[in-house]
């Protein structure tokens, strides 16, 4: 069985309570490539731990060999573990047209994705949340300058991802910008289909 996955684009600080949500009531196995890549990035025995550190310092994307391996690696563990664990919603990936190019060869007729999550979210919302992280999260890229060098790169790289996908009609739009109290995803999993 290929897993089903749903892309998603989520905001700082929205992604905890809604992708805890996406688990329970709908049984979704959240990856975030940025989380494995900075588990990935501490690991002691990794080969790519500083390279990735350097890419995601400087606000970069990491290479997509990497990410995807990561990804797939998560997704084969899972449903190793548990066939009935197939439906994965992928946080933050594909990135850009090379992460987009590396996904279609590596994951062509092996995964499906059926729609894509845009938890969209102003610029300066979305800086204000993350330095608020970053007052207790240690992570080296909460601050202003790797902020706006990531924003900077979002535009170039990542925005046109989404356009791509919304132009393939596999887009459902989210405003991101209310708490996540306040954020509504009901329905948006309800008319999956696998192809």
């Amino acid at each position: 069985m290929h897993p089903l996955v749903h892309l998603a684009y989520v905001g700082p600080r929205q992604s905890t309570g809604i992708l805890w949500l996406c688990r329970q009531k709908y049984g979704y196995t959240h990856l975030s490539a940025g989380e494995l890549l900075r588990d990935e990035r501490k690991n002691p025995d990794s080969q790519f731990g500083e390279l990735i550190e350097k890419y995601i310092k400087e606000g970069k994307i990491v290479p997509v060999e990497i990410t995807i391996s990561l990804l797939k690696r998560e997704m084969d563990q899972t449903m190793a573990a548990s066939a009935q664990k197939n439906k994965f919603l992928i946080d933050g990936f594909p990135r850009n047209e090379d992460n987009l190019q590396g996904w279609n060869k590596t994951m062509d007729g092996k995964a499906d994705v059926s729609f894509v999550l845009f938890f969209d979210c102003n610029n300066e919302i979305c800086i204000e949340r993350c330095l608020e992280r970053g007052k207790s999260s240690g992570r080296s890229d909460d601050n202003r300058e790797s902020l706006e060098k990531r924003i900077q790169t979002y535009l170039q790289s990542t925005k046109p991802i989404i356009d791509l996908y919304e132009e393939m009609g596999k887009v459902k739009k989210i405003d991101a910008s209310k708490s996540v109290d306040e954020v509504s995803i009901p329905g948006l999993f309800m008319k999956t289909k696998v192809k």
